[in-house]
């Protein structure tokens, strides 16, 4: 999560005001299914801005975040037939979950330090692919020039493969620039999906989600039988918010904040934890750590979870095999926090260590 407490409270009561003053009559139906033409307008542009993405307002499908638009494509891809998707391992447990509630099996796809490995991919005999190329999760490796290449290449080798692009904590980075979206490389075989849920807040429960035609229609229209469409008001809200300004001027203030907690957490890993490798330092919410001893990562984070410490073991992320690891969220944890929360964690994988040892 972001660090909740930093939520623009004061612009976004501005933003709704305003919204709720300019709204027309028109505005306070049903909507269209789409999305407010002023969000998909100001989406627009922000993405031109931000990730390279040249789209049109009209390309724009507004979603309840990223978790609706897994469930859009799961539906409309299973509708056509697709029953297998390609899914990064170690990748987010959530997001295959939520794939395979929706009808679609994951195919384990391995991840190394470059990224997916489209060879191994391109073995799998899948037709789709989920990927999180800006900061893979849970590794934070940046899927590199070369492979996004390989991947796009996989992708129009075959009529009808898509890449699922998720464009997660694309806007967090700290000590690297921006890595444009793949969806510029390939808009006829990627499709993105972002939300404001990592930026803002999950509560907002917005989106976006840009798929090639006739992918699109298809998307619009499971859309609106799902639930017709996303609320105006705060969709007029979010609008109002980024062509103000306000919502580049928050992502600077917690991008700073967000900055000093991960260094907080980094300094605290070398104290109690200097035997880890640490992964994803440069962007990102959230921090691997992989250690060399065995341990059990998930027996870590049950005793860590009775003394009221929240970390997700890295095997719970992972189908195949692999160190043992913690994925580490720093972002709405204050620094002196994290170094309590570290040290216990350090004693904790001390103790198993020993304990596994001695059986």
């Amino acid at each position: 999560l972001p660090d909740l407490s930093a939520f623009p409270r004061a612009a976004w009561a501005r933003a709704e005001r305003t919204a709720l003053a300019e709204a027309s009559s028109a505005d306070l139906g049903y909507g269209d299914p789409r999305g407010m033409t002023a969000l998909r307008e100001a989406l627009a542009g922000w993405l031109a801005r931000t990730r390279g993405i040249r789209a049109h307002p009209d390309e724009v499908l507004v979603v309840a975040g990223v978790s609706q638009a897994l469930a859009l494509l799961a539906k409309v891809l299973t509708e056509r037939g697709v029953t297998r998707i390609g899914f990064e391992d170690p990748g987010s447990r959530g997001a295959r979950i939520h794939l395979e509630r929706w009808g679609l099996q994951p195919v384990r796809v391995p991840v190394d330090a470059d990224g997916l490995d489209v060879g191994a991919l391109a073995r799998t005999g899948v037709d789709a692919v989920l990927v999180t190329p800006a900061h893979q999760f849970p590794t934070g490796t940046v899927l590199g020039p070369d492979r996004r290449r390989a991947l796009v290449d996989w992708a129009r080798a075959e009529q009808g493969r898509l890449v699922l692009e998720d464009d997660y904590d694309a806007e967090h980075r700290y000590d690297r620039p921006p890595v444009a979206a793949m969806h510029g490389l390939a808009p006829d075989r990627v499709v993105h999906l972002g939300s404001v849920s990592k930026s803002l807040a999950p509560a907002i429960r917005l989106g976006w989600l840009l798929a090639p035609e006739p992918l699109h229609r298809e998307l619009v229209e499971a859309r609106y039988w799902l639930d017709l469409a996303s609320p105006s008001l705060p969709q007029l809200a979010l609008a109002h918010l980024i062509t103000s300004g306000a919502f580049e001027r928050h992502l600077r203030l917690v991008r700073a904040r967000h900055r000093e907690r991960r260094d907080a957490l980094l300094a605290a890993l070398a104290e109690h934890l200097p035997q880890a490798e640490v992964h994803g330092v440069a962007a990102g919410l959230h921090l691997l750590v992989t250690l060399p001893d065995a341990v059990d990562d998930v027996a870590v984070v049950e005793r860590a979870r009775d003394v009221g410490i929240v970390v997700h073991a890295l095997s719970s992320h992972r189908t195949g095999d692999g160190p043992a690891g913690f994925v580490l969220g720093y972002a709405a944890t204050p620094a002196g926090r994290m170094r309590q929360a570290v040290a216990t964690i350090a004693s904790l994988v001390r103790q198993l260590t020993v304990s596994e040892s001695q059986s």
